[in-house]
């Protein structure tokens, strides 16, 4: 086995640490005990870590399960059950050497069976995880010990120890991952710093700090409420009232209104997060690229910044990766252009244009303020768009890696191997838009088993033209992250990605409100 060196080291996408880095965001040490408030604005439906789809539910397996490693701020990842890991030279075989003395919720210890088991099961198809195509391409995983993990891949993976951040690839007993898998559904028996005390998915989840946390010094609060509030309005009222300590997602009208409030801190940050327009690329008229291209060309890429973020984001050029990324490429941004869009119509046989359904969830607003904007700027081209909204549930339900014309909403990934194998390639975990583009799939594929900074910079190049070109699905746009706080929380940083919390590094100083 090889230590991974510095030619191993991946700027912006892996600084990877083999050695603990537990506590050093903090200046001093941060007051222990207290409840902290935090709201969500759609109900956490899901808590089996191993099918996680939206952010609530990440936030609550966040606090009861723990990974390999976990994503810093900074996008850069640090241990969490590892403690460290090393490569082959080909990247085909990766070794993590675990924490000794970490115990699940239940007492029962933790060891690298659980590890083996916990992936035995995201890789299993009939357990149907979205992680099943995100955590590298596994061909098997042992225990070489009880605290050492061994996992051979089927092709060499740069990203691999990036992947095991992954918002659902949490650990879980391999007693569970063998036995009873539903159980998880509403029941938690993790490693991570809080344990579940109870769970109303609509409304309330309460949990507790885990006395045997694996790092005595945290989690700092004693006591984590996630309370519910599809009226954000609502949301906001609450926080400047002192009821609730943080809002964990801000849409830009309350941003704006809690700018300027007293004892509130609004927070933001630069992200990869957007809405984009999914086209079922297998389906009329959308699997004429021609049409897609004519479509795309109908958006005023700046006026959907101001009308759909608000002017809280930057525009899009329809690949997944902005300036966020690093392996970004900045090709010349489309530019809106009727007369050319007509004639694309035109030569894929629609010179009258043609009528389609966009749907849009009602969560989060922005997906309705997108479709509405594509309608009115498509009509020019002769494109006669009907935009239908329905909540976010039915939306899950019926259209989501269903429909053919839809608006979908998507957090910033680690790594540009992440967001492209989660939704563009033809075996992406969400494979919505049918695209299957093998020239596409050959150059990520290619991409993802190089250390060559440079050639892995070509081939992100030559996977963004080929989107850009193509077009699977319109992203016009780019939202920053925006959160919000009591001036009494201390330690609480918005993250790019989004799904991702760090509640365990969270305080309440002395001016918060004491609570029963």
């Amino acid at each position: 086995m090889l230590k991974l060196n510095r030619r191993h080291f991946l700027a912006g996408t892996a600084a990877l640490l083999t050695a603990p880095s537990l506590g050093l965001a903090q200046t001093a040490a941060p007051a222990k005990g207290g409840t902290l408030r935090i709201s969500v604005d759609q109900a956490a439906s899901v808590i089996h870590p191993l099918l996680t789809r939206v952010n609530p539910e990440y936030m609550v397996t966040e606090l009861l399960y723990s990974n390999l490693t976990r994503l810093k701020v900074d996008m850069t990842i640090e241990p969490d059950l590892a403690e460290s890991w090393s490569a082959n030279d080909a990247l085909t075989e990766w070794t993590f050497k675990l924490r000794a003395g970490v115990k699940f919720h239940d007492g029962s210890p933790f060891t690298a069976t659980d590890v083996v088991e916990t992936f035995k099961a995201i890789l299993n198809p009939s357990n149907a995880s979205p992680a099943r195509n995100n955590v590298g391409p596994i061909a098997d995983v042992t225990a070489a010990d009880p605290l050492t993990a061994v996992f051979k891949l089927s092709g060499p993976y740069a990203d691999f120890p990036v992947a095991m951040a992954y918002t659902v690839a949490r650990i879980i007993p391999a007693s569970i991952a063998t036995g009873d898998l539903k159980k998880l559904s509403t029941t938690a028996n993790g490693t991570g710093p809080f344990k579940l005390v109870s769970y109303e998915p609509d409304r309330l989840i309460v949990v507790e700090r885990n006395p045997d946390y694996y790092d005595p010094k945290r989690p700092y609060l004693d006591r984590v409420e996630i309370q519910i509030f599809p009226d954000i309005s609502a949301q906001t009222s609450a926080l400047l009232a002192g009821d609730i300590d943080v809002v964990s997602t801000v849409q830009p009208t309350e941003y704006l209104r809690m700018k300027d409030a007293q004892s509130v801190n609004v927070l933001r940050v630069p992200s990869g997060q957007f809405c984009n327009i999914n086209f079922g690329c297998d389906t009329k008229p959308f699997n004429d690229p021609r049409v897609r291209r004519a479509l795309a060309l109908t958006v005023d890429r700046q006026a959907m910044v101001d009308f759909v973020t608000e002017g809280f984001g930057t525009p899009g050029n329809d690949t997944p990766l902005n300036s966020s990324y690093h392996f970004y490429t900045d090709l010349p941004l489309r530019q809106a252009n009727i007369e050319e869009a007509k004639k694309l119509l035109s030569e894929a046989g629609y010179p009258d244009g043609f009528e389609a359904t966009l749907i849009a969830s009602d969560k989060p607003s922005q997906r309705t303020q997108l479709a509405v904007a594509l309608r009115e700027m498509a009509k020019e081209a002769g494109i006669r768009i009907n935009v239908q909204t329905m909540p976010h549930a039915t939306y899950l339900d019926q259209v989501w890696k269903k429909g053919s014309f839809y608006v979908g909403f998507y957090n910033m990934q680690p790594t540009a191997d992440a967001i492209f194998k989660l939704l563009y390639t033809s075996d992406a975990a969400w494979n919505e838009t049918r695209w299957n583009n093998a020239a596409f799939d050959k150059v990520v594929n290619e991409a993802r088993g190089i250390t060559d900074e440079a050639k892995r910079k070509a081939l992100y190049a030559e996977a963004q033209k080929l989107m850009n070109e193509e077009v699977p699905s319109i992203i016009p746009a780019f939202f920053d992250v925006l959160a919000a706080k009591r001036d009494w929380v201390s330690g609480y940083e918005v993250h790019p990605r989004a799904s991702v919390f760090r509640l365990d590094y969270t305080a309440l100083t002395d001016k918060a409100p004491k609570r029963s």
